[in-house]
């Protein structure tokens, strides 16, 4: 038996070790303690307060293995990626793996060499997963984005309420629930519904002191952003609404000679998004423009600033993503950029991606005849999807196609994939069979058998481009030779450029007009109740912003911070700040435009900064150099 001594030990130089840190960060310590004791856990950390060293350290130094539930394939695979990183033995199960893949993973397991198996809360009731689990020795249950099991968090997923029927088959295995985003309701819940035995709670205020919010009403963000850079030589993230907007925004800024910034989302092909992720972590002064795909599960401590181009779809998501900055405490700034028009057409958008019923139950059943799957029927096949066919023959817009489709994904009704990723084959032949094929198909085949390890004992994930490489041939050639062999029956082929799906639950009739859409209707107006919510955090100009956030979080007896827009706004209001006299003491300098002043004031309100100017220039102490610049007077 270990002693308490050692055991203080090894913690600290895991965390030395693995993770290259001293001391623990705030609550840190007592929440490893807490599982490591064996006690049922509720951690709430904002975002940037070290969650998931809570239970990846304990993971490591407690015998078995660590079973983490986790809402997102992105997430978990984050995750693993960083781990296998750092040389920490780590795993994710997920719908896309075949049964090869999945039985390697288990018997890492069984052998206690896998620490950490991060699995989607789906994966608990499905009874391979639960056969294997009797020969793994497990340590704890991590649940992370624990919110996610209240029907009032922002992204509620009711496969969370599986949680507690499989701990109770697990009889005394403790567990740890975490969230960065939780309101006193949904904390209430996640006890309740996660079964938590007097839980050791630990919850830090959301208040981030560091962090200076700064609302800007706005028509032209280019220019904004354009001067924000301009001075900029720090780290940040922007955050954008589309793909489309991040290439954009990005092109624009280059043309302007701002070339430290760089776009990021889903759809580049994993070995880019690696670079650009790993050169922006490195770098001391890159910005990345980015859909809200990125930053969860990033550790980077020196980022300056957050600008929003579009505020966020609710507070909980906003709050998330602006925490992302000045982990390492320094002063940091939240820029959100907005203007009336905009908002109201995100609520026309938000409205116009919501099917009426009809429309949702044609979708779903389009889906499933057009692949012909019977009532209760579950193929094992993984299906090309092409969106627009839906279209045409249910007559609904794609974007609310695309929700629907997001919708049966995130339940994992279906395994939805609409990113580039790699492409799937799989023999429908025995090997010995091949030489009865016609010479041309019976060679091409051959060819794939010496490029494509293990194709004949199972179905492999390839690259058109790598395979082109190794078999001297051009990758639209290859695509459509495959297709032909698809289309004779003697292989399976899966292209990852395009969308593709797999079912995951048997046909349901019945689900489908009944527990399906009232999941989904409840979804989209919880969806348009966090929007109402975030519009007014946006809208309203007389409370502190960060005083919004921490009562939207339940926090009690708040104070103003003292540094956001708002605050300071109110300020000049009360104590006459002498903002003439700062105007005069930069135009000493040199010349400078309304966007400098302001960047040079701590971002300060440019309609304010223009008001002083007119009284500066009426009392000739300022002139105008051209339309834009000014400069002192020294006459």
């Amino acid at each position: 038996m270990i002693s308490s001594q050692d055991f203080e030990k090894l913690k600290q130089q895991t965390l030395k070790h693995f993770w290259g840190y001293d001391t623990f960060r705030d609550s840190q310590e007592t929440i490893i303690n807490s599982i490591i004791s064996g006690k049922d856990t509720l951690a709430l950390l904002p975002t940037g307060g070290g969650k998931s060293l809570c239970y990846q350290l304990p993971a490591l130094v407690l015998e078995g293995t660590c079973l983490v539930i986790s809402p997102l394939l992105a997430l978990m695979k984050d995750q693993v990626y960083q781990m296998k990183n750092i040389g920490i033995e780590a795993e994710y199960l997920s719908s896309e793996l075949d049964e090869y893949d999945a039985e390697i993973i288990f018997n890492r397991c069984k052998d206690g060499l896998t620490k950490l198996l991060y699995i989607s809360p789906e994966r608990l009731t499905n009874r391979l997963f639960l056969q294997n689990l009797e020969e793994i020795q497990i340590s704890f249950i991590a649940v992370d984005e624990a919110h996610c099991i209240s029907e009032w968090g922002q992204d509620f997923r009711p496969s969370y309420q599986h949680i507690k029927a499989f701990r109770n088959q697990l009889k005394n295995i403790p567990c740890i629930a975490l969230t960065a985003t939780a309101t006193p309701k949904v904390l209430q819940e996640i006890q309740l519904k996660l079964n938590l035995k007097n839980p050791a709670i630990f919850q830090k205020s959301f208040r981030r002191s560091n962090l200076k919010i700064v609302s800007d009403e706005i028509a032209d963000k280019y220019e904004r952003i354009r001067n924000l850079l301009k001075y900029n030589n720090s780290s940040g993230i922007i955050y954008v609404r589309t793909r489309k907007e991040a290439e954009e925004l990005t092109a624009f800024l280059h043309r302007n000679q701002i070339t430290n910034v760089d776009f990021f989302h889903a759809g580049i092909p994993v070995k880019e998004k690696n670079a650009k992720q790993n050169r922006w972590l490195q770098s001391q002064n890159q910005v990345l423009i980015s859909t809200n795909a990125f930053g969860m599960g990033i550790d980077k401590d020196n980022v300056r600033f957050i600008i929003h181009f579009s505020p966020a779809a609710s507070i909980e998501n906003y709050y998330q993503e602006i925490g992302r900055a000045g982990r390492d405490g320094s002063v940091s700034y939240a820029f959100l950029l907005w203007n009336e028009q905009e908002l109201k057409n995100f609520d026309q958008i938000l409205i116009n991606q919501i099917p009426s019923k009809a429309e949702f139950q044609n979708i779903v059943s389009y889906l499933y005849s057009t692949f012909q799957i019977a009532e209760n029927d579950l193929p094992e096949n993984v299906f090309q999807l092409h969106i627009q066919r839906i279209q045409k023959f249910t007559k609904v817009s794609l974007a609310k196609i695309r929700n629907v489709l997001q919708f049966l994904h995130h339940q994992e009704i279906i395994f939805y994939n609409y990113q580039n990723s790699l492409s799937s084959l799989e023999l429908k032949i025995a090997p010995d069979e091949i030489d009865l094929l016609p010479k041309k198909d019976a060679y091409f085949i051959e060819l794939l058998l010496r490029a494509l390890s293990g194709l004949t004992t199972h179905k492999v994930m390839f690259s058109e481009k790598s395979l082109s490489t190794k078999i001297e041939s051009d990758p639209h050639l290859i695509k459509e030779r495959l297709r032909e062999l698809q289309h004779q029956g003697h292989l399976d082929y899966i292209d990852g450029a395009l969308s593709s799906v797999k079912f995951l639950k048997h046909r349901d009739q019945r689900a489908i007009e009944g527990k399906y859409w009232n999941l989904f209707a409840q979804i989209q107006k919880n969806k348009i109740q966090k929007w109402e919510e975030m519009k007014f955090f946006v809208q309203n100009s007389e409370f502190c912003k960060m005083k919004l956030i921490l009562s939207y979080f339940g926090e009690k007896n708040v104070k103003n911070c003292g540094h956001c827009s708002v605050c300071e706004q109110q300020k000049e209001t009360v104590f006459g700040r002498d903002v003439s006299r700062e105007i005069l003491e930069i135009l000493k300098n040199g010349p400078a435009n309304v966007e400098e002043i302001s960047i040079k004031l701590n971002y300060f309100v440019k309609e304010n900064i223009l008001e002083n100017l007119i009284h500066l220039l009426d009392s000739g102490k300022v002139k105008m150099l051209n339309f834009r610049t000014y400069c002192y007077n020294h006459d």
